[in-house]
């Protein structure tokens, strides 16, 4: 089926502990003019490819949020994912725009979230976070076709997060 009602799709990304599902919940339950979706919620072992960037979990996800977007709102989707993994799908024809915004914070932030607030003691899971973390960083100040917009959440609350991308969201919604 392809959507008759095109909007524009929302992702908020950002690497594990670094608030992104907080924020979301803060937006969703704020939502009034777009739908917040945590991309968790199909989350199945089927969809483990690394191998091909999660390719079709990647495509499910756009369906789902092409359809959903046929109730008359944008889509915020919530999870980790980079432009690369959505914007050479098939799929992707179905919004007029993909924005993306990145939730980052201080590598010390970050550690600290994840170890005392989280309980995660898996060095490489924690290194891979920061170096995402540091990437994203990286992406937003390079001249990238996609660009990402960051939000640091090193000092400030979730509820204050959520006010600044529901700001950004707006300011872009048609």
């Amino acid at each position: 089926m392809k959507p008759t009602k095109k909007q524009p799709l929302f992702i908020v990304t950002g690497a594990s502990c670094v608030g992104k599902s907080t924020l979301c919940n803060e937006l969703f339950i704020n939502e009034k003019e777009y739908i917040v979706m945590e991309s968790d919620l199909l989350w199945n072992d089927i969809y483990n490819t690394p191998e091909d960037d999660y390719f079709e979990y990647n495509r499910l996800w756009l369906r789902v949020c092409a359809n959903t977007a046929q109730a008359g709102k944008p889509v915020v989707l919530c999870g980790c994912r980079v432009p690369k993994q959505l914007e050479n799908l098939p799929e992707r024809e179905l919004f007029t725009h993909i924005y993306y915004l990145a939730v980052v914070c201080d590598d010390a932030v970050l550690e600290e979230r994840m170890r005392k607030g989280r309980g995660v003691s898996d060095d490489d899971w924690i290194r891979n976070s920061t170096d995402f973390n540091k990437w994203l960083k990286q992406q937003s100040n390079e001249n990238v076709s996609y660009p990402i917009t960051l939000l640091d959440t090193s000092d400030i609350s979730p509820k204050q997060a959520a006010i600044m991308v529901d700001n950004w969201i707006m300011g872009k919604k048609p």
